[in-house]
């Protein structure tokens, strides 16, 4: 590991410290990641200088804020941020699960055999997000996507997950504040922002189901 590389990892554990306990799978999950990168463009070029903080410690953020979290969704995985690290992360909780929805099959591909390398706890769902999350009801607590969809489309998305109380819990990126306005208000959901670890900018855009009262459910 070059000496630039491991300062990442060390700025990316110093972010999100669960990342260290799963430092042998995350080191796996680089590899296989840096040897498919030129056949399928998993990530931007220039983000593999920073890949610990840039994706791995921006992904594990979420089950830093929600660590009671177990079993989640993560709607247009591509090269499995948040989704797979998550899965990682999660690999030592019983009856921890991460369903990983993807259409394009390199990149399912891909997802299939960072699991099989690293024994993450993850089902990869081959197909579109209106036909494979829909049977998923009842059986995830968290949905998450990064870097895929306005706010407005992954709230459509994910409605009767919501409505079923699971929580949606989305990576934006520093424009955060215009894809709030164009999300249409509701009296079903409650939105809050928490500042992104990775990104002072960024925002995660927590959408979930509003208590009879009108207020959101207490954090989890």
């Amino acid at each position: 590991m070059s000496k630039g590389a491991h300062s990442d990892k060390a700025a990316a554990i110093a972010l999100c410290p669960l990342l260290a306990g799963a430092g042998a799978e995350l080191e796996a999950y680089e590899a296989l990641l840096r040897a498919w990168q030129p056949k399928i463009n998993l990530v931007s070029g220039p983000t593999l200088e920073a890949l610990w903080t840039r994706h791995f410690a921006d992904s594990a953020q979420l089950l830093e804020t929600f660590p009671n979290i177990s079993r989640w969704a993560d709607l247009g995985s591509g090269a499995g941020f948040p989704g797979m690290v998550l899965a990682i992360l999660l690999k030592p909780r019983a009856g921890a699960v991460v369903h990983l929805i993807e259409s394009d099959q390199r990149k399912a591909a891909f997802l299939r055999a960072v699991s099989r390398e690293t024994g993450a706890p993850a089902i990869v769902h081959v197909g579109r997000i209106e036909s494979e999350l829909p049977p998923l009801i009842g059986q995830i607590e968290g949905i998450c996507a990064r870097a895929l969809a306005p706010l407005p489309r992954l709230v459509d998305w994910s409605r009767e997950h919501l409505l079923k109380k699971a929580i949606g819990v989305f990576l934006k990126g520093e424009d955060w504040r215009g894809e709030l306005t164009g999300l249409t208000p509701e009296s079903s959901f409650q939105t809050r922002s928490i500042v992104s670890r990775t990104n002072t900018a960024a925002r995660i855009i927590v959408v979930e189901k509003a208590n009879s009262n009108g207020t959101s459910a207490p954090p989890r």
